[in-house]
C-alpha cells in the first residue's frame, strides 16, 4: 500500500497559536521545554531566515491538515560536540508529532523518511537526529524512518543524546 505524501509548508508566526497548543500538549512538552521559551527561540530563528538564518523550520501537513513540526539546520552551526565528528553539510533534525489524534499511527516515521531523503536529494551529505535515550517512542519512530544509533554522547548541556543517522537503505517500511 502506497504512503501518504506529506507536505511540508514552512512555519510562519501564523502558526504560532498551533505551535503554543502542540507544544503545551505532555507528550510533547515531556521532551521539548516551556511552550513560551520555544516559540521564542523560534520568533529569534524567524527573524534570523529573513536575512539567512540556518534552521529550516516547517510544519508537517497530511491532506491539508497540520499535526506537526520539523526542523532542520547545519549540523556544525552552533557547537554541539555529538555532531562533530560528522562530515560538513549534514543536516540534524528536530521534530515533534504536535496534533494527540496522530499519534501511534507510524505518521512520524513516514514523514521523517520523506523529509531526511529530501534532504539528502538536495545535498545534505548526512543527516542526523539525537533523541533523550530515555524517549523510547522517538527511537522506536527514529529507527522505523530509517535512523540508526552511532552512539550516546554527551550534548552541548551535558545530558547524554542518543546519536543516530538516517540510512536511506534502511527502514522498517
Amino acid at each position: 500500500m502506497p504512503h501518504e505524501a506529506y507536505a511540508f509548508p514552512r512555519l510562519t508566526r501564523a502558526d504560532y497559536p498551533l505551535m503554543r497548543g502542540w507544544l503545551a500538549q505532555p507528550h510533547v512538552r515531556a521532551w521539548w521545554g516551556d511552550p513560551e521559551d520555544e516559540i521564542a527561540l523560534i520568533d529569534e530563528e524567524i527573524d534570523a531566515n529573513g536575512t539567512g538564518g540556518p534552521t529550516d523550520m516547517r510544519l508537517v501537513a497530511l491532506g491539508g491538515v497540520p499535526f506537526a513540526y520539523v526542523q532542520d539546520y547545519p549540523a556544525q552551526h552552533w557547537p554541539l560536540p555529538h555532531y562533530a565528528g560528522f562530515p560538513p553539510g549534514t543536516r540534524a533534525v528536530d521534530t515533534f508529532l504536535g496534533d494527540p489524534a496522530f499519534l501511534g499511527r507510524g505518521h512520524a516515521a513516514r514523514y521523517l523518511r520523506q523529509r531526511c531523503t529530501d534532504l539528502l536529494a538536495a545535498g545534505a551529505r548526512a543527516v542526523v537526529i539525537d533523541p533523550s535515550p530515555d524517549n523510547e517512542r522517538a527511537v522506536r519512530a527514529y529507527r522505523r524512518a530509517g535512523f540508526a544509533p552511532r552512539g550516546i554522547a554527551p550534548c552541548e548541556d551535558g545530558d547524554p543524546v542518543l546519536v543516530m543517522e538516517f540510512d536511506p537503505a534502511s527502514s522498517s517500511w
